[in-house]
């Protein structure tokens, strides 16, 4: 038992180690309740190409603040607006949203890509960008997740039962005469911030899974929106702790481990889930043909 303790305790000897824990935590509850609209709306793909548009804006703040956590949230939410403003104008006409989606992020990654590699350091800071650096937290960062995400959450509270009707039966939001069109926006502003919030945890390469696959996790156990979004928020902030300490003692990069550990949840959930797991189908075929 001492040994376990100080497995838990050495590595929160270093001041980086626990900032970099507080922002994974924070982050990992944050991403995982707008990750629970975009699971149920069919967004994942929006999300994803949501997390990779940002990179221009990401880096137009880096070439002119440097890597201050103020600069980087300022150009990449203003790059997260831009693009979802910019597929929602793309799907109004005769182009699907899904082709939208493609064309935006594709141009958008492509230029945030290229306005790095005019920097001389252009493999480091790309690398930071797209895998993330949690253990170079700073204070001043951990607030700002911290405010800023706190933020979201409150927002999402204040309007749970918009939103809850707008995922679960759009005509009926619009019967009820709730302004759609800016609760959408709103939204995607929300996964937007949630995204630029969680930019040095994982980066923009991996952004989708902290979104995304605690809540598809969540909502193999249940469909309740209350109980999807807590179970997504417990998923999500276990996997920031369990991912950083594997990353510590393994000497991998946390972004990736972070992300591997929510993945193994997601499996786990996908096979033994008591109500969707394929285990209990794989026994209940079993039995079927054993009567037959």
């Amino acid at each position: 038992m001492p040994e376990v303790w100080q497995l838990l305790t050495d590595p929160l000897q270093y001041a980086f180690m626990t900032r970099g824990l507080a922002a994974a935590l924070i982050v990992g509850i944050v991403c995982a309740v707008p990750g629970t609209y975009i699971v149920l709306r069919g967004m994942a793909l929006f999300g994803n190409a949501l997390a990779h548009a940002i990179l221009p804006g990401v880096a137009v703040a880096y070439l002119m603040g440097g890597s201050s956590q103020s600069w980087l949230f300022a150009g990449g939410l203003t790059a997260g607006i831009i693009t979802s403003l910019g597929i929602g104008m793309l799907s109004k006409g005769s182009i699907k949203q899904d082709t939208a989606v493609g064309v935006m992020f594709t141009g958008m990654f492509a230029l945030g890509i290229a306005l790095i590699s005019t920097v001389r350091s252009y493999t480091v800071d790309l690398t930071h960008f797209l895998f993330g650096n949690v253990l170079g937290v700073a204070a001043s960062d951990l607030w700002l997740i911290g405010i800023f995400g706190a933020l979201v959450v409150l927002t999402i509270i204040l309007f749970y039962k918009e939103f809850l009707v707008l995922s679960f039966d759009p005509i009926l939001a619009q019967t009820l005469r709730l302004p759609v069109t800016a609760l959408n926006y709103l939204l995607l502003l929300l996964i937007a911030v949630t995204i630029v919030l969680s930019l040095q945890t994982v980066g923009v390469a991996l952004m989708s899974a902290m979104l995304v696959t605690p809540a598809a996790a969540a909502s193999l156990f249940s469909r309740r929106l209350p109980v999807m979004m807590a179970l997504a928020a417990g998923i999500g902030a276990t996997s920031a702790v369990v991912g950083l300490y594997l990353s510590y003692y393994m000497n991998v990069a946390s972004g990736p481990a972070i992300v591997l550990v929510i993945t193994a949840f997601f499996m786990l959930a996908f096979l033994f889930s008591p109500s969707q797991g394929r285990l209990k189908a794989w026994l209940a075929a079993k039995r079927e043909s054993a009567r037959a």
